[in-house]
């Protein structure tokens, strides 16, 4: 089988990669030649991917859950291992269940359980505008998406109603952000990494608050590591709220499960 020009450029994009250190080279050459235009303009794509750049914010989305998520420069990339706390999610919305998705970032956890759950009262706030403005781009013309520092973000008409509080807030220990892979450490916000120095600093706010949001029997979820979650789950129960772990190992995912007692 002869070699094309088009086999040689993939060829020359994936040693170029591998040789950056990308460990899925193939799939992310494949991504970005599909991504280019112009051979100069998979240049320029390559060479943001070379200095770090995350792909998801070259390409402008994330796969997530099965969604293309709009990603801009500056916000968080949804994980792969956040499926797990989708999944947890969705068990236990239903049609016309009022759900929150806080520290929403891109929106995705938020999209991905509407996704899962057509029906229902989706909410997600964020307190950064450019989180902000791609959550309204992704989480659908239903959703109604908030601007503000975690419950101050929402309406009180909300206040008592929600049915599952979705949250994947910061639990970086402040100390640690230093280790991340410079993809994150450099192009990713602080605010959306750092958990404080403990790593569960937001995760103690929102415990704090939740009681006063959710019906009785209604769910918080918080992702947290395995590490930090027996931290998180004080917090939750510190606050009224009755916790369970669950942990999937294969996507490397922890989840604190925090239900307000019914009344």
């Amino acid at each position: 089988m002869s070699i094309t020009p088009a086999d040689e450029v993939l060829s020359r994009t994936v040693t170029t990669l591998r040789g950056a250190g990308c460990v899925f080279a193939e799939e992310e050459a494949q991504l970005l030649l599909d991504a280019a235009a112009t051979p100069a303009e998979l240049d320029v794509l390559v060479h943001r991917r070379v200095v770090g750049e995350p792909l998801e914010v070259i390409l402008g989305w994330a796969e997530f859950c099965g969604l293309r998520v709009r990603v801009d420069a500056g916000v968080f990339v949804p994980r792969q291992r956040t499926r797990f706390l989708v999944d947890l999610a969705a068990e236990l919305a239903r049609p016309g269940a009022v759900v929150v998705d806080l520290c929403c970032g891109s929106g995705a956890i938020g999209a991905a359980v509407a996704a899962r759950v057509p029906g229902i009262d989706l909410s997600c706030a964020d307190v950064d505008p450019q989180a902000v403005r791609c959550a309204r781009l992704n989480a659908g013309p239903d959703a109604q998406v908030y601007e503000g520092d975690l419950y101050d973000a929402l309406p009180d008409s909300l206040r008592g109603r929600v049915d599952v509080l979705v949250v994947n807030a910061p639990y970086v220990p402040t100390d640690e952000i230093a280790l991340m892979p410079p993809e994150a450490r450099d192009h990713e916000p602080k605010h959306a990494l750092d958990g404080g120095a403990d790593g569960v600093e937001v995760h103690r706010r929102v415990a704090a608050g939740a009681s006063a949001w959710l019906v009785p029997g209604g769910s918080l979820l918080i992702e947290t590591s395995e590490e930090q979650a027996p931290l998180t789950a004080r917090a939750m129960a510190d606050h009224g709220l009755v916790p369970r772990l669950s942990t999937n190992e294969e996507m490397y995912c922890t989840v604190v499960v925090g239900t307000r007692v019914g009344e």
